[in-house]
C-alpha cells in the first residue's frame, strides 16, 4: 500500500507491506494497520500546515518532510492543503497479472475489432485499467463488464434491451467501446482527450478543452471541476502505464505469465428473432451450456420469455458448425 499525495504523485510518504493473506478485501489486522498509518500521516501533515500558516519554527523532521513535498511537487505552494491530498493506493501486481492471463482469451478478437474500426489496436489494453478483465466487474456507478459501461452509455453504443445486455459479453462490448472511442476521438480530436472522456465523459472533457485546447498537460494540472478528480486526472496516464506493462510482460513478470488460450468457440448471427430454446434445438447444443457461453443473454431471454432479436451474435460450442456441415 502506497501512501502518497493525490495531486503530486512523486510525493510518496510511505510504502506499507500488508501482513498476512492477501485477498480482494482486507483482514481486520490489515485494516487496523492501514487506519493507523493514515491517521499518523494526517496528523503530521496537519501539524506541518498549521506551523507553516502561523510562521512557527519547524523541527528537523518537519523541515525534512516539507522539503520532500516541495521537491517532489516542484512547487512551494504544494504545502498548502497538503493534508487534504493524502491518498492510499493498494498494489496491483497480482490483480494485473491475473488480468493479463485472462486477456489471452480475448486479445485477438478485441484487436481485430479495433483494427476493423480503423482505431489503434493498443486500445485493447483499456480493460486492464477498467476491470483487469474481470467479466463480473461492477462499479458503484453501475458500470458493468470488462469495459465498464454504464447503462446510459451502453444504450448509445451497443444492444441493451429485454433480451440482451452486451456489456456482459467482452467481445460484443469491445465493439461498443470501439464505437464510443471513435465517436469521442472525432468529437475531441486527440487520444489523450478521448480516453480521458471514457472516465469523465465527452461533455466534461469538452469543457476542459474549451479552456485549455489540446494542451493536455495543462488540463491535468489546471482544469478545476468537482467531478475531475484523481481518477479522471490520471486516467490517460494509467492507460499508458497499463499499456507499457501489458506490452512487455516479461519485464514486469519475470516468473512468466500463463496466458489463457484464445477462444475457439463457433459464432453465428441470427437472421431472424428466435427464442433460446429454438437456437439450442437448431444447433443441437445444451441450453444451459449456451446460456453460460452467452453472458449477454438476460434472464428473460434464457427463460424464453423474450426472443433473441435478429442480428444477435450467438456463441456455440467449438466444432458445432463443422459437425452440422457434415450431416
Amino acid at each position: 500500500m502506497v501512501v502518497h499525495d493525490d495531486r503530486y504523485l512523486n510525493v510518496i510518504y510511505e510504502i506499507i507491506d500488508l501482513p498476512g493473506e492477501i485477498n480482494d478485501g482486507y483482514t481486520p489486522a490489515q485494516k487496523e494497520l492501514l487506519s493507523g498509518r493514515r491517521n499518523y500521516w494526517e496528523y503530521r501533515l496537519r501539524a506541518l500546515e498549521q506551523k507553516q500558516a502561523s510562521g512557527a519554527p519547524l523541527n528537523a523532521d518537519e523541515k525534512s518532510l516539507a522539503t520532500q513535498i516541495v521537491k517532489g511537487a516542484h512547487s512551494e505552494s504544494a504545502l498548502n492543503g497538503v493534508s487534504e491530498r493524502l491518498r492510499t493506493q493498494r498494489g496491483l501486481r497480482e490483480r494485473f497479472k491475473r488480468g493479463l492471463e485472462i486477456s489471452g482469451r480475448y486479445d485477438r478478437m478485441i484487436r481485430e475489432t479495433f483494427r476493423h474500426a480503423g482505431l489503434p489496436e493498443d486500445l485493447a489494453f483499456l480493460p486492464h485499467v477498467e476491470s483487469s478483465f474481470q467479466a463480473n466487474a461492477y462499479s458503484s456507478a453501475g458500470a458493468v463488464g470488462i469495459w465498464q459501461f454504464t447503462l446510459t452509455a451502453a444504450r448509445s453504443f451497443m444492444n441493451v434491451d429485454a433480451a440482451l445486455d452486451e456489456r456482459l459479453d467482452p467481445v460484443a462490448a469491445a465493439r461498443g467501446a470501439a464505437r464510443y472511442l471513435g465517436h469521442a476521438y472525432n468529437k475531441l480530436g486527440s487520444w489523450p482527450l478521448a480516453l480521458t472522456s471514457y472516465n469523465h465523459g465527452i461533455g466534461g472533457v469538452q469543457r476542459a478543452k474549451n479552456q485549455f485546447g489540446h494542451d493536455f498537460a495543462r488540463i491535468v494540472k489546471d482544469y478545476d471541476h468537482p467531478l475531475f478528480g484523481f481518477a479522471s486526472r490520471n486516467f490517460y496516464a494509467e492507460f499508458l502505464a497499463a499499456r507499457d506493462v501489458a506490452g512487455q510482460p516479461e519485464r514486469f513478470f519475470p516468473e512468466g505469465v500463463r496466458f489463457e488460450p484464445p477462444l475457439n468457440w463457433d459464432r453465428i448471427v441470427l437472421r431472424q428473432r428466435a427464442p433460446v430454446s429454438a437456437v439450442a434445438r437448431q444447433y443441437g447444443a445444451d441450453r444451459l451450456l449456451l446460456a453460460a457461453m452467452n453472458p449477454a443473454w438476460t434472464e428473460h431471454a434464457k427463460a424464453d420469455k423474450v426472443p433473441l432479436p435478429a442480428g444477435t451474435e450467438v456463441w456455440l460450442p467449438p466444432g458445432t458448425l463443422s459437425r452440422l456441415a457434415q450431416r
